[in-house]
């Protein structure tokens, strides 16, 4: 069974998204822990929280993603900066602790000029900081697009960063399909061997979700700009076999593209038909 979802608003609360995403077609979502721009985020209501892993529960849904936002760099030049990630990273895991056993993601960050290997040191040295062998939140790199001095633009920049974490059992990889096409890795003519090369390089058992995505731009563009699903350059065919694939199919699939609700809903529905 496809476990597929979509980028939701947790403006309204943890239940209302859960059952916006059973609307929708979906047994999973993704939302971000506070203002995707800022620092600021709501107040857990335990009530709420509770009441949505019931109906995960009921529903069978796979196991939910949680985004941190944008403005956390964990590798940023200036110590305050990365001080403030960590903080505001440390506090989103204790919070998703009222949401036992999901997924935080976040984007590993941008070197600024220090250099991967610099980057991924600093990572790691924060969550080695962050972490703790008591939570139950698994804590995803994402794959990126290599645009600018992103950390995290091929597998080898993903391992270096485990390499170095103390509770390696926490962690785990989310591979967005637009960013690693954007990356250069060849989904289109060679999924077997892009995911032979995660293997060996990472190790599939790492990998817990992925953001399906289609890309506005060709192979190797490091650009990261997603496209609608079937209307980019991956193309529909690629998907359908990424969808299918035996090492892939039981993940949660996460839908990022630049769609609304009634989009995501068809998006949905329709790789739900090719998944059969």
């Amino acid at each position: 069974m496809l476990h597929i979802g979509c980028h939701l608003s947790s403006s309204k609360g943890f239940l209302a998204m859960g059952r916006q995403a059973l609307e929708l077609g979906a047994d999973t979502f993704q939302f971000f822990t506070r203002n995707p721009r800022g620092s600021k985020a709501k107040d857990i209501d335990p009530a709420d929280t509770q009441a949505l892993m019931h109906l995960m529960a009921e529903h069978h849904f796979a196991p939910i993603i949680a985004h941190a936002p944008y403005t956390l760099n964990l590798c940023g030049k200036e110590g305050e900066n990365r001080a403030f990630a960590r903080e505001t990273m440390a506090d989103d895991l204790r919070r998703m602790e009222y949401l036992p056993g999901q997924y935080y993601n976040f984007h590993p960050g941008s070197h600024v000029g220090q250099g991967a290997e610099a980057g991924a040191a600093y990572i790691a040295e924060a969550l080695n900081q962050i972490l703790c062998p008591e939570q139950t939140t698994t804590v995803l790199l994402e794959t990126m697009a290599g645009k600018g001095t992103e950390v995290g633009r091929n597998f080898q920049e993903i391992r270096e960063i485990l390499d170095q974490v103390t509770l390696s059992d926490k962690m785990g990889v989310c591979l967005d399909t637009c960013h690693v096409s954007d990356a250069g890795y060849d989904l289109i003519n060679d999924l077997d061997g892009v995911l032979a090369e995660f293997d060996r390089v990472i190790g599939l058992d790492k990998l817990k979700a992925i953001h399906l995505n289609d890309s506005k731009n060709p192979r190797g563009s490091h650009k990261d700009r997603h496209e609608c699903i079937g209307s980019g350059c991956i193309g529909l065919e690629a998907i359908t076999r990424i969808i299918r694939h035996p090492a892939l199919r039981d993940l949660p699939f996460c839908l990022e593209t630049p769609n609304d609700l009634p989009g995501y809903a068809q998006e949905v529905e329709l790789l739900r038909k090719l998944a059969e």
